[in-house]
C-alpha cells in the first residue's frame, strides 16, 4: 500500500500516444440495465436512439465486449481493471458491494495525473467512508444512494422527479427528472474544467433504466405512439422502460452538442456502454439481438453490452468493429495508454486494447476472460460462471455438474451445446476457470468494513442495505419487509471503529428525514415492539421503546478496531433489526446538528406530500431481476 500511496501522491502525466497537444478528456456514459439490444443502431424494432447511433456510426465498436451480469460488480471491475471476485464486489447488497479500501480506482489515477474527476448518478460501491466516491478519487460528485433511487441509503421518498442527491457528501434538492439532472450537473462540471484548462474525467452513470420504471411523460408518449404505429404490443412497464432509454439518448445528444459548443469534441474520448443485460422479460422477448438471457444471466445476454467510443484527435473517429473478446477489466489499462498515464504498481487483470483500436486485425492473443454471477455473501466455486474466448463460451452452474459449451462463430444465441463433441475445448476452458478461481478466491474471506467515528464522516448512517448476511435494500422493504423476499428482517453491520471513545448510537426503523415513529404502520406492516437491544464489542444493552419514539439512543464506550454491530427490536412476538443506525463519536461538543442529522439528510421532510408521490406508487410491488435461466 505504501508504494501505491506514493504513486497517488506523485502521479505522472506523459504525452498521449496520438501526439495530441493536450491530454484528452474522458467521458464514460454507463447506463443501468439497458444491455446490448436496446438501441436502434443494433436493430431494435421500436426504440429510436439517434444520438447513440451517431457515436456508433462514427467510432470504434467493441462487438464482443463483456461486463459482470449485475451492477456493482461491473462498476468495481471497470474502476480497478481487476475482477470483481478479486476486489471484493461480487454482489449488489449484503456488504459485498463495498470496493475494498486497498483498491486504486480509475478516478484515483486520473486525479493523481492532474485531471478534474467527477461522478454523476450511480456509484453503488459504498455510501459510507471509506467507500464513498469522494473517498475514491472523485473530486466532484452528485449521486443517489446505493444501487438505485429509492433504496435504503437514498434520501427517503426519492422517486426520480425533484429528488435530493448527495453533492460531495451533502444532501441537496434538485428539480427535474433524475437523468436530466445528472447530465446537466456533469456538463456544468466539464464547463468549469474547460474554463480552468484542466483535462477532465467524467463518469456519467444514470440509474435509468433501472427499476422502478418512471420516465418523463413526453418520452413515454412518443414510445407508445410509435408502438401503435408499428403494431407492437407494449405493457405499461415496457413503455416506461423504453421511455427512460430514449430520455437517456436525448441527454446524450445534449452532451454531444455541449462538446461541440465548448470546442472540446476533437480531444475528448467519448464512450457509451451499459452495466449488464436487460431485465424486463417482455422486452427481452420482443428483441434481444439473438442473445440468450438477460440481467444476472451467465449467458451472453446477461453480460455482453455495447462499448462505443470516439476520439477524433486520436484517430478514433470512423466506424470500426473490433471483433475480439474484450471486457471491463481491459478499459483501465486501455485508457491509461491512450492518455499516456503511468499505471499504479498493482496487478491488473485486463490488457490495453490500444493495438486493436489502432488496427482491428492486429496480432492479438486468444485469451480466456471470466464473468461470474455470485450474488452471495460467500462465493461458491462453479456458481453461474462463463469462460469466454474469441470462439467459445463455457457456461457452468450447479456446482460444476452442468457444463455447457457453445461455438460463438455459429451459435450466437447459445442453443447448441458442444460439450460432448469438443471435450478438449471444454477441458481447456475449465482449466482456465480453475486457475482463475484458485487465484481470486484466496481473499474471499476478507470483509470490507464501514468506518464509524472517523473524522472524514461523523456522524454516519448505516442502513439495512449493508447488513452482512441479509439485506432489505429498498425503501419498499422498510415499509413492508415481506416484499424483500430476503428472509426475516434480521441482520448486522460489520464496522471498523476508528477511535476509542464514547459513541451515541441511535436506532430507527425509519430514516430521520421520514420523521416516523418506530411502531408507525404508515404504509405497509406495523410493528408493536417495546424493547430494543444493542450488542457491540461484548456489550449488550437494552432499553424500552417509549410510546411514539422515533429512535432509541444508546451511549456506549467503544475501542478502536473491528466490531459487529447487532440490533434487535422485540415485542408482541415481533423480532426485527433496526433498519437505520445513526452513529456519532463524541468529540467534545454535541450540537443541534446531530439532532436533525444535518449533513446526512435535509431538514425533516413532509413526505410524501412534499414530493407529490402517492404511497401506492412508491410502494408498488418490486419487479425482481430475472433468474439465470429465465429468457
Amino acid at each position: 500500500m505504501k508504494s501505491i500511496a506514493m504513486w497517488l501522491t506523485v502521479g505522472c502525466l506523459m504525452q498521449s500516444f496520438s501526439g495530441a497537444a493536450q491530454s484528452p478528456n474522458i467521458i464514460i456514459v454507463m447506463t443501468d440495465d439497458q444491455g446490448y439490444p436496446n438501441l436502434s443502431c443494433v436493430g431494435h424494432p421500436l426504440l429510436e436512439t439517434p444520438s447513440v447511433d451517431k457515436l456508433y456510426d462514427n467510432g470504434v465498436r467493441l462487438t464482443d465486449f463483456h461486463v459482470d451480469p449485475s451492477c456493482a460488480p461491473t462498476r468495481s471491475a471497470l474502476m480497478t481493471g481487476r475482477y470483481s471476485g478479486r476486489n471484493g464486489v461480487w454482489h449488489t447488497v449484503m456488504g459485498r458491494n463495498l470496493l475494498r479500501q486497498r483498491e486504486v480506482t480509475m478516478a484515483d489515477m486520473f486525479a493523481a495525473s492532474g485531471y478534474a474527476t467527477g461522478l454523476f448518478g450511480k456509484w453503488h460501491l459504498g455510501d459510507v467512508y471509506p467507500y464513498r466516491p469522494e473517498d475514491r478519487g472523485f473530486q466532484q460528485t452528485v449521486v443517489h444512494g446505493a444501487g438505485g433511487v429509492g433504496q435504503t441509503p437514498d434520501y427517503w421518498g426519492n422517486d426520480y422527479f425533484d429528488d435530493a442527491y448527495r453533492v460531495n457528501g451533502t444532501m441537496r434538492s434538485f428539480e427535474g427528472f433524475c437523468t436530466d439532472v445528472f447530465f446537466t450537473e456533469a456538463m456544468q462540471f466539464m464547463e468549469q474544467s474547460v474554463r480552468q484548462q484542466r483535462p477532465f474525467f467524467a463518469f456519467i452513470t444514470p440509474n435509468a433504466p433501472h427499476w422502478p420504471y418512471y420516465a418523463p411523460e413526453e418520452s413515454i408518449a412518443r414510445v407508445v405512439k410509435r408502438a401503435e404505429e408499428r403494431g407492437i404490443a407494449l405493457t405499461e412497464e415496457m413503455a416506461a422502460y423504453y421511455g427512460m432509454i430514449e430520455n437517456i439518448d436525448d441527454n446524450f445528444g445534449r452532451l454531444q452538442a455541449f462538446l461541440q459548443r465548448e470546442g472540446v469534441e476533437e480531444n475528448t474520448i467519448l464512450v457509451f456502454c451499459s452495466d449488464n443485460g436487460p431485465v424486463i422479460r417482455e422486452s427481452i422477448q420482443l428483441f434481444n439481438a439473438e442473445l440468450r438471457g438477460g440481467k444476472v444471466s451467465h449467458y451472453d445476454g446477461g453480460h455482453r453490452v455495447p462499448w462505443f467510443m470516439r476520439w477524433p484527435a486520436g484517430g478514433l473517429d470512423h466506424a470500426v468493429d473490433v471483433d475480439r473478446v474484450t471486457a471491463h477489466v481491459d478499459i483501465l489499462p486501455t485508457l491509461l495508454e491512450l492518455c499516456g498515464l503511468q499505471a499504479p504498481p498493482v496487478e491488473l487483470d485486463g490488457m490495453s486494447l490500444v493495438p486493436l483500436l489502432r488496427d482491428a486485425h492486429a496480432l492479438w492473443p486468444d485469451r480466456q476472460l471470466m464473468v461470474e454471477n455470485q450474488r452471495l455473501v460467500d462465493p461458491l466455486k462453479y456458481r453461474n460462471f462463463a469462460v469466454m474466448s474469441d470462439c467459445w463460451r463455457l457456461v457452468g452452474t450447479k456446482g460444476g455438474t452442468d457444463l455447457q459449451l457453445y461455438d460463438m462463430r455459429t451459435d450466437r444465441s447459445q442453443r447448441s451445446d458442444r460439450a460432448k463433441t469438443h471435450p478438449d475445448v471444454l477441458a481447456q476452458l475449465l482449466s482456465a476457470y480453475d486457475a482463475f478461481w484458485a487465484d481470486v478466491s484466496q481473499e474471499h474471506g476478507l470483509i470490507s468494513r464501514m468506518k464509524v467515528g472517523s473524522v472524514h464522516q461523523n456522524p454516519v448512517c448505516l442502513t439495512a442495505h449493508d447488513w452482512l448476511g441479509s439485506s432489505l435494500w429498498n425503501q419498499t422493504h422498510v415499509a413492508d419487509p415481506a416484499t424483500g423476499r430476503f428472509g426475516p428482517p434480521r441482520g448486522f453491520w460489520a464496522v471498523d471503529v476508528d477511535a476509542d471513545g464514547w459513541y451515541q448510537i441511535s436506532l430507527r426503523r425509519w430514516p430521520a428525514e421520514a420523521d416516523r415513529a418506530i411502531n408507525d404502520p404508515y404504509v405497509g406492516v406495523s410493528y408493536d415492539v417495546d424493547t430494543v437491544t444493542l450488542t457491540v464489542q461484548g456489550q449488550t444493552l437494552k432499553q424500552a421503546v417509549p410510546v411514539g419514539a422515533k429512535e432509541v439512543t444508546f451511549r456506549v464506550k467503544l475501542k478502536s478496531g473491528e466490531a459487529k454491530l447487532d440490533t434487535l427490536f422485540t415485542g408482541a412476538g415481533e423480532s426485527i433489526s433496526a433498519f437505520y443506525a445513526y452513529i456519532l463519536r463524541e468529540t467534545g461538543t454535541v450540537s443541534a446538528a446531530w439532532k436533525t442529522r444535518e449533513g446526512l439528510g435535509l431538514p425533516l421532510a413532509q413526505w410524501p406530500e412534499e414530493h407529490g408521490v402517492e404511497p401506492e406508487k412508491m410502494y408498488a410491488s418490486e419487479v425482481e431481476p430475472r433468474g439465470e435461466n429465465d429468457e
